[in-house]
């Protein structure tokens, strides 16, 4: 029995025990308490961590070296009488260990019910807030134990990270958009010479009005033959001319792209850290960014856990997927994990079946790191090892195929035309004249009249 201290009780009336459904009348009050038990030992303990590890092993039906200790000084005097215990595992365990004979029971249930309730009056000294202060506490301790809370293991911090980071992105492109249209209007051709966003707002910054190019030094910025390309374009820039006014706003406009750029570096940075402290594998597997937005989809680390390896493959494509089962199309093939390398690696023929394996090796990554002890990416980089092995194997099927017992050559197949478009067909045609099925007259004189000379010819042979 453990708070911040361990006693033990001997039991002094062991009749009145066997009335079990009416013990509790005996635990009404700590006179009445104190006629069932009295306090044998107590035990204090050094601090919360020793008490926190006594009640662990208790929960966990094992025998603390402190408890240990106890018992072999106290109760081994006492080895013919029966030790009560409220967790049968731990009698075995006690018995195996020290020969004692431990019994356990429902009298035994109902007798330490009845000794929590009259806790107080039991041992004498210790004032009653105090004593719910080192409850409270040691109940918080065993429960973060239990449930292996540690304070890395937030991933609130990650859905808001991500979210945070998806909402600098848009902000940031609209600043640089802006930026750019802005300062386009003075100095129109720097936007085409210049194609880095954070570049740009640098080089605006430091020279400010287009004409002061010819004399700044921006080789920190720029490299030396684009810098030499922007001095020749400013002298020759068909912009209109600005105020100073102007130019000073959108210096402070640079001045906003460049920290939210380097606030974004920052953040990202943290972000990739919490994701290895977190997730390890699944960020292995599908990258910081993907995993975070899996996690920030699902709610919590320990709901996508949950999820089974097909929720995993379409999380982010609910919209598409319900429009296809309401319209019967082809369901989608990938959704928030189409953005992850592996899959963008692959060609387009073969992105559904690496979508489909590498979500089923990432449901097994996510319920590896939010239910298990071990903090190692090892797992991960053993599953995307295997989903490169077969991304490999299916792009080399193509060239290679493999047939029974030996390696046949590469060949191509034949290509067939599977289009429903209806191809025109040339054997109609034909460049004859059309002959009408009745005859004209004259052409059936003139087949009598041949017929007439045939026929004298004939009977002239005959004679």
């Amino acid at each position: 029995f453990a708070y911040l201290f361990s006693l033990l009780l001997q039991v002094l009336n062991e009749k009145k025990l066997q009335e079990v459904d009416s013990l509790w009348k005996e635990f009404e009050t700590p006179e009445k308490a104190n006629k069932i038990v009295k306090l044998k030992h107590f035990e204090k303990f050094q601090d919360t961590t020793e008490a926190l590890a006594a009640s662990t092993a208790l929960v966990e039906g094992k025998l603390s070296k402190n408890l240990k200790k106890i018992l072999k000084k106290i109760v081994a005097k006492d080895a013919h009488e029966q030790l009560a215990v409220a967790d049968a595992k731990l009698g075995g365990v006690i018995k195996d260990k020290l020969n004692l004979s431990c019994i356990h029971s429902p009298m035994v249930t109902e007798l330490m019910r009845g000794i929590r309730s009259q806790i107080e009056g039991l041992i004498t000294g210790l004032p009653s807030r105090e004593m719910a202060a080192m409850c409270l506490g040691l109940a918080h301790s065993l429960s973060r134990y239990k449930l292996k809370f540690s304070p890395d293991k937030v991933d609130t911090m990650i859905i808001q990270a991500i979210s945070l980071l998806d909402d600098l992105d848009k902000e940031l492109n609209n600043y640089i958009m802006r930026c750019r249209e802005w300062y386009g209007w003075h100095f129109p051709e720097l936007g085409k010479i210049i194609t880095d966003n954070l570049t740009y707002c640098k080089c605006v910054r430091k020279v400010g009005d287009r004409s002061n190019f010819a004399t700044s030094d921006v080789s920190d910025i720029l490299p030396e033959e684009i810098e030499e390309e922007v001095k020749a374009a400013a002298e020759i820039s068909m912009g209109t001319e600005v105020s100073e006014e102007d130019i000073n706003n959108i210096i402070h406009l640079c001045d906003q792209v460049i920290e939210i750029s380097e606030y974004r570096t920052q953040l990202y940075d943290y972000l990739k850290n919490r994701m290895m402290a977190i997730a390890p594998n699944l960020t292995v597997m599908v990258g910081e960014l993907v995993g975070a937005r899996l996690i920030a989809h699902a709610g919590s680390l320990l709901n996508l856990a949950k999820h089974p390896a097909s929720t995993v493959q379409l999380l982010g494509a609910e919209k598409a997927l319900f429009r296809a089962l309401k319209t019967k199309r082809d369901t989608p093939k990938f959704g928030l994990i189409y953005h992850a390398s592996l899959v963008g690696q692959t060609n387009t023929k073969n992105k559904g079946k690496i979508s489909r394996m590498l979500a089923a090796k990432t449901a097994l990554t996510i319920r590896y790191d939010a239910l298990g002890e071990d903090t190692s990416a090892e797992m991960g980089a053993e599953n995307r090892l295997k989903v490169e092995t077969r991304m490999r194997l299916l792009e080399e099927r193509g060239i290679r195929r493999i047939s029974g017992t030996g390696k046949a050559l590469a060949r191509t197949d034949k290509y067939q035309n599977k289009s429903e478009v209806k191809v025109f067909d040339p054997s109609g045609d034909s460049t004859l004249p059309a002959v009408s099925k009745k005859r004209k007259i004259q052409e059936v004189d003139e087949q009598d009249t041949g017929a007439a000379v045939k026929a004298k010819k004939f009977k002239a042979e005959m004679k």
